[in-house]
Order: C-alpha cells, then structure tokens, then sequence
C-alpha cells in the first residue's frame, strides 16, 4: 500500500483513501452491547456465513467516533489528497427509502470524514441507482445526494457507456459526477466494446442541461483484454468532438503493430465494426457456451456478424510475415483466433443440442467428439503458446504473494476458486471466467465431456436429459479442479503462428 501511494503520488496522481461508510463487524456488539446497529440481508447468492454485515445506525454517537477515527489513523499513515471512497448502499438495499434516513446516512458519512478532514471530498460510486432502480426512485437519490453540501462529492457515472444515471437525474442533481466506462464484469476473455457509446457518450454528457460533468473515467472490474477500448476512452478526455472511429483505428494498428499493414488495418476495422460495436445495453459477461456450464439452453445469440470476425482472423494471419516478429501483434493473433475459436463452440453446441433432441446418435456422437477431442485441445495449445494466456501465470501470481507455503496454498485455492465456481457451491459461478492455457482443457474441456457423455448415455438408455441431476455430477469435476494441486507451466510452449495457422487451415469456415 505505501509502494501504491508513493508511485501514485510521484506521478503527480490523486491518491482516494477509503472512510468509514457505516459498516462494522458483529463483534462491535460486545464490546458495546449498547450500540444501535442493524444486520443487512444477504450479497448475491451468498448466505450470511459470507455476508449480512452490520450497519450503524448514523445518529448513533459510535458514528462519528469511529468514522473520524478510522480516518484519522489513514490520514497519520498515508497523507492525504482530500479525496475519500465510501459507498453504504452499493447492491444492498438500505433499512428504509425515507428520504430523510437516506440523507441522515450520507450526512453522517460526509461528517466523520470532514471531523477528520475540513477539507474532505466524497468520491462515491453512482451503479447503487441503476443497479437497484426500483428502491432508487428520484426522491430517494436526491436525498442522497443532498445529505452532503454541493461541490463535496463526486459521483463516478459508473456504466454510463450503457446506463448513464445522469440523464435521469438532472446530472446528479447538481453534485459533480466523472463519466465512466465499465466495460468488463469479471475480468473475462472474449473481444467486446461499445466503440459508439464511448465515442460520443461524454460529449453528449458535457452538452446536457446543467452538466456538472467533471471528467472521464475508467472503471473495469478486471482489466487485460480489449486494448483498443481502453486507448480509445483514454484518448477522448483529450478530445474537442468525436472521433472518425475508421481511420482512429487505422493508425491504432498502425502504432500498435510497430509499422502499416493493409491487411492488419483491414482486419481492425472489421473487428471496429462487428464485435466492438454493441449498440443498445450491452452487459459484457462474455456469454459463449465454452466457458459457461453447459445445458440444453444455452444462449448462443451474438451482436456482431460472426463472418467478420472470421475474416479479420484471415487477414491477421496473412499479415503474419509481416508483423511476426511485433509482440502485440502475436497477442492479437491469439486473441482473434481464440474468438473464433468461441464462436465455432457454439456452432458444434448447436449442432450437438440439434442432434440430441432428433435423438441422431452419430451426428451426436460425431459433434460431440470434435469438439472435447480437437477443437477445444486445439485452442487450449494455442492458449498455451503465450505466456498472457497461461493459467500458470494466474496460479503464479497469486502464489508469490504469499508469505508461507500453506498462504501460498490458500492463495493459489482462491485464485483457481474465482475464475470457476466464485463461492463454495458455484455462487457467482463462471463470473470471472478466464480463456487460459491450462483452464480451457482442464476445466471447460472436462465439464463439456461430461455433458457429451450424459446426452449419449441419456439416447442409449432412453432415459430423459435432467439438468438437475447433471448438475450435481459437474459440480463435482468444477470443484475437483480447484483442489486438483496440479501445478500448470507459467512459460509459454508452442509456436503461436503455426498453431494459429493449423485452427485456421481445420476450421475456418
């Protein structure tokens, strides 16, 4: 954390130090039994062993303590830059939508950071009102908002690429708020942008009635995939109007790649056009059958024409003698083809679904056998073959941040633990799902053959396909990788090209 801070401030970066937003533990309770706080129900699919944290109540006098001096304490250790995070209600319903109990809250909140810090702003995140936007109605926000004087608080406009708040909000009712792009839930692989919402969304931000805009922002829940999107956002803080989207990413490829390449270039503005322009609300949880626990009801729908991705992944390849020896270029190869990778699993997932449901044993069987025995092997060594691709590299990291061999255990369990089942029993399950060498053949390969398997066994014997009882078999293969201890290489093997050149000469379309 002080590595964090230091670095942050040499780069002349505003550092956020987290306050104290209400919430304490249950043991608060005995050491004084006297304090007037609330459990909250339950986070997600997780039950109160995870969750259901206390809330003190803000007119309780511990409030003040407590807030001001946790704050105090940060304030000592770090310094500070007057900026503070607190959010109370974020995806959990508060005890009343009173608007007075609302304002109390953000009041008492505001108060104990400024009985540390007269000069305290509020950086808080705005996704509260359009997660819950039944409970957020406008007088409930407004009460929010208003508890804190106007100016103290910034709201960060957290999905504003897909749900602005602030168009109905009348800009936040006058607090300055950051217009954000998400973009990724979960960190997951697959190419995705909303290239057109970005590309006019914060000039459209700055021009609304009464704006208090205040800047762009970029708040990913995980990051490492889709550069150009993150360039792109970047690029428009500095920007008077909108960009022409073709010929940006044109000199993209241009600077990404080292040198020009028409078919480099052609290949971008294909993927420019197709995958990265959903239009309309795009939530990117990356929804292809590879990586999600299969069933007979899998959503295989794409936004994008799929031939384009296709195409672009031929012109890649052909500009390989080219642009070989440029390693973001070999990144993008990878990315491209592992694309169209995931888009021919739905097309054998269709055809394996169509084959068990006209009870077509052979063509089942044949479907089936392509893809738990080439095609997913195929992409699990492309995976391989860069050292951004490794699931080894994922363990690793985890792993070197312990301080002990059974830390290192524990670390390794939740890392392998948050890209499958996210919980003891798959409570977020494929959230954060990964596309790694490694993952890919022993995680989504494995549940995939099982499922080829049941749908075989259930055509042989006559017995019907019960969801249910499939379910409780993968589970048991889901939960059996993560206490696999199979240690996976952390270096990549394989010759990225060819391997890429090989999936394209079997399947390209």
């Amino acid at each position: 954390q002080y590595r964090i801070v230091e670095r942050m401030r040499s780069l002349g970066m505003t550092t956020v130090l987290p306050a104290f937003a209400g919430h304490v533990p249950q043991g608060i309770l005995r050491v004084f039994p006297r304090v007037n706080a609330t459990r909250l129900g339950h986070w997600s699919h997780f039950d109160c062993t995870y969750s259901c944290i206390y809330l003190l109540d803000p007119e309780d006098p511990m409030f003040q303590v407590i807030g001001t001096l946790f704050l105090k304490e940060l304030i000592k250790e770090f310094g500070t830059d007057h900026v503070y995070s607190a959010d109370t209600f974020n995806e959990m319903t508060p005890l009343s939508s009173d608007p007075a109990y609302l304002s109390r809250v953000s009041n008492a909140v505001f108060s104990s950071m400024t009985g540390a810090d007269p000069k305290a702003l509020w950086l808080m995140q705005g996704w509260l009102f359009q997660h819950q936007p039944d409970f957020w109605q406008p007088a409930q926000v407004r009460a929010l908002l208003h508890g804190v004087p106007l100016g103290r608080m910034i709201v960060l406009d957290l999905f504003a690429e897909s749900k602005p708040v602030y168009q109905w909000t009348e800009s936040f009712y006058g607090q300055p708020f950051i217009w954000c792009m998400l973009h990724n839930f979960g960190g997951n692989h697959g190419l995705f942008g909303t290239v057109e919402a970005i590309n006019h969304g914060p000039f459209a931000a700055r021009r609304f009635p009464n704006s208090t805009m205040v800047g762009t922002g970029l708040v990913p829940e995980g990051i490492e995939q889709n550069d150009m999107v993150y360039e792109l956002m970047n690029e428009l803080g500095w920007r008077q109007e909108p960009l022409d989207l073709p010929s940006w990413v044109t000199r993209y490829a241009e600077r990404r790649y080292g040198a020009p390449n028409a078919a480099a270039a052609s290949a971008w503005r294909l993927l420019l056009r197709s995958v990265y322009n959903c239009t309309g609300v795009c939530v990117n949880h990356n929804r292809s059958p590879l990586v999600r626990r299969p069933s007979l009801h899998m959503d295989t729908e794409l936004w994008y024409n799929a031939s384009d991705v296709y195409e672009a992944w031929r012109l890649l390849l052909s500009a390989g003698a080219e642009l070989g020896s440029s390693p973001t270029f070999l990144y993008d190869l990878v990315d491209v083809t592992r694309q169209a990778a995931q888009q021919l699993v739905s097309d054998y997932y269709l055809s394996i679904r169509q084959a068990f449901q006209s009870h077509a044993l052979p063509e089942l069987l044949t479907a089936g056998g392509v893809l738990v025995y080439d095609l997913l092997p195929e992409l699990d060594s492309l995976l391989s073959s860069h050292s951004l691709f490794l699931l080894g590299r994922w363990l690793e990291n985890a792993r070197a941040m312990a301080t002990s061999d059974r830390e290192a255990e524990q670390y390794e369990l939740n890392a392998r633990n948050q890209v499958t089942l996210w919980g003891p029993s798959g409570n977020i399950l494929d959230y954060a799902n990964k596309q790694l060498g490694g993952l890919v053949l022993d995680y989504y390969t494995v549940r995939w053959s099982l499922f080829v398997s049941v749908l075989v066994e259930s055509l042989n014997s006559g017995r019907p396909f019960h969801q249910d009882q499939f379910n409780q078999a993968v589970f048991q293969v889901e939960r059996g990788f993560i206490y696999n201890k199979k240690r996976y290489p952390a270096v990549p093997a394989g010759d990225t090209m060819e391997i890429s050149r090989k999936l394209f000469l079997k399947y390209y379309p």
